[in-house]
């Protein structure tokens, strides 16, 4: 079993995400408070505090073997993907977008080479070296989809449990433009989804954390 010397806001969010825990359940468990997860996911580099530390250790011997050996993969993945970035190169990053317009939420479907591969998706772009992850949140939003939208908040980043990649998360408030398929080289499909719906496109042991808690809150 993995053993944390230092818990840090990113290993939390990677325990959180191997529990499968919303920002609420996982600060239940823990016995603190949402706003503190929700630091942890906005600064993976934040050194939770002494008792802090003891409740992340307890929450992770206490997990089931399952939801372990999530945390180890989710671990490795973090690490192979910080160590195989060469010395002054930028790791992989991309903005992801969760833009809300009342009760939906925007996905798209990209296009893969495996008709088994195809996949639903938040709208997503690649963060570029000097590139600010806002603007590639907006700007990757309405090149895809014909939306226009406005990042409202940050959700927080993680590597991602499928992908390796570091994803930077963005809830995002709709202001205009009608959904459509603007990528026709890189997506099949682009449309509004019910939020209570989500999780019958996307996975939800591959969702962020930090997405469901706020799909929850807009209910």
């Amino acid at each position: 079993m993995d053993v944390i010397e230092r818990w840090t806001g990113q290993y939390a969010c990677l325990l959180q995400s191997a529990l499968r825990l919303s920002n609420e359940q996982f600060a239940a468990r823990l016995g603190i408070g949402v706003r503190t997860v929700a630091a942890w996911h906005a600064d993976e580099n934040v050194v939770p505090r002494g008792e802090m530390q003891q409740l992340l250790d307890t929450a992770h011997e206490q997990a089931s073997d399952a939801a372990r050996q999530r945390f180890a993969l989710l671990l490795a993945k973090g690490r192979t993907s910080v160590e195989s970035t060469p010395a002054g190169a930028q790791a992989l990053r991309v903005a992801i977008a969760v833009v809300i317009r009342d009760s939906d939420v925007l996905l798209v479907c990209r296009r893969d080479d495996d008709a088994a591969g195809i996949t639903w998706q938040f709208p997503a772009g690649v963060i570029k070296p000097g590139a600010r992850a806002e603007t590639i949140t907006v700007r990757e939003t309405l090149d895809e989809t014909g939306v226009h939208c406005a990042v409202r908040r940050h959700l927080g980043n993680r590597v991602h449990p499928v992908t390796g990649v570091l994803c930077e998360y963005f809830l995002c408030e709709y202001l205009a433009g009608e959904a459509t398929n603007s990528d026709a080289a890189e997506n099949i499909d682009v449309m509004w989804v019910p939020r209570n719906s989500v999780t019958r496109f996307i996975p939800v042991d591959t969702i962020f954390p930090s997405i469901l808690a706020v799909l929850e809150e807009q209910t």
